[in-house]
């Protein structure tokens, strides 16, 4: 059997203009599970993707925003990233914006550009022009944010740099008792004490809702079924809403009294029928199981 060649590894240097959305970028490639370094000095390149790849595929994509806070060591980028290009895959983001957005987000900011000096904002995106030339000219994606808010500069990044088939949401279906309180990281709660208690079934009083016969208890109740039903309905959009804005996790909480019985039976069918959605990875957690 002939073994197939390792992956390069995958560096994307991101770059570009201050202002331009570096910081948004990095922060939607952390969420896609890239391992970000930022405000890295183009020296340390090379060594850091030569640690990526003694990590044997732990840190299979390496992300390093580079750009001209690293000062006179921001010289360097383009030969160094010349030499590297032979090994591992590496590709430059560059994001740009037009002088009168730039100057525009600089003062809602009200912090002064990182090359002004003495001069004015005006001054220190020139200079940044100037010397990101030859860099811009040499970057594998160039984006233009001139336009862009910065959910719509998100949505830009994951669709370039996401891995095809992962999931654009993490969606934890958690069961809880009201009476330890609510979750604090609730984005969606729901209450399932409107069906009958099995605890006050002898047969059930000891069962879980991961028991069966609690489960078919629970979801043979007038009511039941009818609720999952619509509330996975009306969950579709909002989920579809979740993806569209970025928004890489979220917590749906449904609580009984105690977090026993019906909402562990309750969730876990929840989570059965979700995780048929596309592009929505569903984990289970049982918050208060095991405490009565």
């Amino acid at each position: 059997m002939v073994e197939e060649p390792p992956t390069p590894q995958q560096v994307l240097i991101v770059t570009g203009m201050s202002g331009a959305g570096r910081s948004t970028a990095a922060n939607v490639l952390e969420d896609l599970d890239w391992y970000v370094v930022d405000n890295l000095p183009p020296q340390m390149l090379r060594p850091l993707t030569d640690l990526a790849e003694r990590a044997e595929g732990a840190i299979p994509r390496v992300a390093a925003v580079v750009d001209v806070r690293g000062r006179d060591f921001f010289a360097a980028l383009q030969d160094i990233v010349q030499s590297m290009r032979g090994g591992a895959h590496v590709r430059i983001l560059f994001l740009d914006a037009s002088d009168a957005v730039l100057v525009r987000r600089f003062e809602a900011v009200r912090r002064p550009h990182p090359l002004q000096g003495s001069g004015t904002v005006v001054d220190g995106i020139r200079i940044e022009r100037g010397r990101l030339a030859a860099i811009r000219e040499s970057s594998d994606i160039v984006v233009d944010t001139s336009d862009l808010n910065i959910h719509q500069l998100a949505t830009k990044i994951r669709d370039l740099f996401s891995e095809e088939g992962a999931p654009s949401l993490h969606l934890t279906i958690m069961s809880f008792g009201f009476k330890y309180g609510l979750p604090p990281d609730a984005d969606m709660v729901a209450d399932a004490r409107f069906l009958p208690n099995p605890f006050w079934v002898p047969e059930l009083k000891a069962l879980t809702g991961l028991d069966e016969p609690v489960s078919e208890y629970v979801l043979s109740r007038d009511g039941a079924t009818e609720f999952l039903d619509h509330y996975l309905e009306a969950l579709v959009p909002v989920l579809d809403g979740y993806q569209r804005e970025n928004k890489r996790h979220a917590v749906l909480a449904l609580g009984c009294t105690g977090g026993k019985h019906r909402s562990v039976a309750m969730t876990e069918y929840l989570a059965s029928k979700l995780s048929e959605l596309e592009g929505v990875a569903v984990t289970l957690n049982h918050r208060d199981l095991g405490r009565e």
